[in-house]
C-alpha cells in the first residue's frame, strides 16, 4: 500500500530543490498498468509528448494545465481527466502533484 499524501509531500519537496523543477516516482507497475506520482513546481513544463494507448491524470495538489493541439484544460486538486490520445503537454500553474495512470502496450 502507498500513502499518496506522504508521496506528494516527499516529491514536491524534491521538486522544489531539483534543477529541472520536478520529481517523479512509479508507485504501481503491473504488466501494462503504470501509476506515477509526479510533482512539479510552479511554471515547470512537461513538453509535448506522445500519449499511451490509455491514460488519466488526477490532480492531488495544486493546479495544472493539460494541453493538446488546439485544446487546453485547467485542472485543480481533486480533478480527474482522461489524457488526450494525441501529443500533449502539462504545465504547473502553481506547485502541483499529479497521479498519472497509464496503460501501455
Amino acid at each position: 500500500m502507498h500513502d499518496l499524501v506522504a508521496l506528494a509531500d516527499e516529491h514536491l519537496a524534491n521538486a522544489r530543490t531539483a534543477a529541472h523543477g520536478r520529481s517523479a516516482h512509479v508507485v504501481v507497475h503491473d504488466g501494462v498498468l503504470r501509476q506515477s506520482v509526479i510533482a512539479l513546481v510552479s511554471g515547470t513544463v512537461l513538453d509535448e509528448h506522445n500519449a499511451p494507448p490509455a491514460a488519466s491524470l488526477q490532480v492531488l495538489r495544486g493546479r495544472v494545465r493539460l494541453t493538446a493541439a488546439g485544446w487546453s484544460e485547467e485542472l485543480s486538486a481533486g480533478a480527474l481527466q482522461m489524457i488526450p490520445k494525441e501529443r500533449h503537454g502539462l504545465t504547473a500553474l502553481e506547485d502541483a502533484v499529479v497521479l498519472l495512470t497509464a496503460v501501455n502496450d
